[in-house]
């Protein structure tokens, strides 16, 4: 390709994004300052090098999986983040009282608000991180919130309604128990050790002790399992994509999205920024998904968007590139 032909594909894959129209070779003659018989063969060239397809609606050209492939590898350039877009994130990333996680989660709500596309932050297993304490909070006579907090910091809060056969002042108890044997150990060993270190204690001190035992089960295997770790902002925002128009392409993408194992995959370890684009995904062949770890004072996880192949890829980029930078420091 020579430098004209390169800079034709440009501004199609930008026009396409912007518009969601095939590209007609007349709009293009003053931007490339050539005639529309030019643009019209290096468009037909373009397509030869699977860099295009014409759809039969138009004249116009719209840009191919290995468009956008070449695109990204060769012609984006990161898009400045607008004034207003950088405040908010800074907003987020300068509270103090938020803990480093949660102030990533917001972050990517946020970026997926400003995108329209959906967000996701995967953290390690939960599992892997060992207990730092759990507390009993009564709300009244019968309902309490179990608090669970790591050692990273990580908290989960889990509601429960209490058997009429156990009082609240059991579950107190077994909490202090509790705490006192198990700091240190890992959530996923946390079931086990209740069954064989912390249920032989209580069963002499506590009357209806399975169902006691029952009720912390449940609440750390709630917090081992929630979710694997997956948080997602603006869930259905791909929905207002125009490629989502419908009914069985949205209860595709949503089928996927609530599959922790599928969205799993898109963890990654590597430090860069890395684009995959349709079946280079293990996801989507329908999608992009954009992607990076992150590492701040060795709690680890992935950021990621996914929205359509028709994604603003450079803005993206840009976005997640800052949030990167900024968390790294």
């Amino acid at each position: 390709m020579n430098d004209r032909q390169k800079e034709l594909l440009r501004l199609i894959v930008e026009t396409y994004i912007e518009t969601v129209k095939p590209v007609g070779s007349k709009s293009l003659v003053k931007k490339l300052k050539c005639s529309s018989a030019t643009i019209r063969n290096d468009m037909a060239y373009l397509e030869t090098l699977g860099y295009l397809e014409k759809t039969h609606t138009s004249s116009g050209r719209i840009p191919s999986e290995e468009g956008y492939k070449y695109y990204v590898d060769n012609l984006m350039k990161q898009k400045k983040i607008a004034d207003n877009e950088l405040n908010k994130l800074q907003t987020i990333l300068n509270n103090k009282d938020l803990i480093t996680s949660d102030a990533i989660i917001k972050c990517m709500e946020l970026i997926s608000d400003i995108t329209n596309y959906t967000s996701i932050v995967l953290g390690k297993e939960s599992s892997n991180n060992t207990l730092k304490h759990i507390n009993i909070i009564p709300i009244d006579d019968r309902k309490v919130v179990a608090v669970v907090v790591t050692n990273t910091g990580h908290v989960e809060n889990k509601q429960s309604i209490i058997p009429d056969n156990i009082s609240i002042n059991e579950i107190v108890k077994t909490c202090e128990i509790i705490n006192k044997s198990l700091i240190g150990t890992k959530l996923s060993e946390i079931n086990t050790k209740l069954e064989y270190e912390i249920k032989p204690i209580i069963v002499e001190k506590i009357q209806e002790y399975e169902t006691v035992m029952k009720f912390f089960h449940d609440a750390f295997n709630d917090f081992a399992v929630k979710n694997s770790d997956v948080f997602f902002g603006g869930k259905t925002n791909i929905l207002k994509q125009p490629e989502y128009d419908e009914p069985d392409k949205i209860k595709g993408i949503i089928s996927k999205l609530e599959n922790v194992e599928l969205v799993k995959k898109i963890e990654t370890d590597d430090k860069k920024i890395n684009i995959f684009i349709g079946e280079e995904n293990e996801f989507d062949d329908n999608v992009t998904v954009v992607k990076t770890s992150y590492n701040i004072n060795g709690e680890e996880g992935t950021i990621a968007v996914i929205g359509p192949k028709r994604m603003e890829y450079d803005k993206v980029v840009s976005l997640l590139n800052y949030l990167k930078s900024y968390i790294e420091r």
